[in-house]
């Protein structure tokens, strides 16, 4: 079973998944990624877009072997092997999940910093979905 997003969905959620805008409540400030509307913080309804810098630290991270990928995501793993994903706490506050590239489980670790990068998704009614994936820093500790 795969998690179906139809163009125009995909389309109307550019922002969120290769932009990494939030919407910034006007009433408390609160950073709510993704967007929502209402504030998970104070129920508010203002918002404002506030750009996300895609950097911060891995918060906690996973391996998905073989077989165990979202059906989206089987060519990927055909080809790759191992998928790794994460939730990352970016600088601003807000946790994403996300996968991590350019890494492996044994040289990754909890508080690695990392930063966003767009990259292929999958295939989807014929036309190639991308998103934010993160990948370590050259410097990271």
């Amino acid at each position: 079973m795969s998690a179906y997003i139809s163009l125009p969905m995909y389309s109307a959620s550019i922002d969120e998944r290769m932009r990494l805008i939030a919407g910034k409540c006007t009433s408390c400030g609160t950073l709510n990624y993704p967007p929502r509307q209402v504030c998970t913080h104070c129920g508010g309804t203002g918002f404002t877009p506030q750009p996300l810098s895609g950097s911060g630290r891995v918060y906690t991270f996973t391996v998905i072997a073989r077989g165990g990928a979202p059906a989206e995501f089987d060519q990927q793993q055909t080809l790759t092997g191992e998928i790794m994903v994460g939730v990352v706490e970016l600088d601003e506050g807000p946790r994403v999940v996300g996968q991590i590239v350019d890494a492996s489980a044994g040289g990754l670790d909890i508080g690695t910093r990392v930063h966003g990068v767009v990259r292929r998704l999958y295939d989807q009614e014929g036309i190639i979905r991308y998103g934010v994936k993160f990948q370590p820093e050259a410097d990271h500790g």
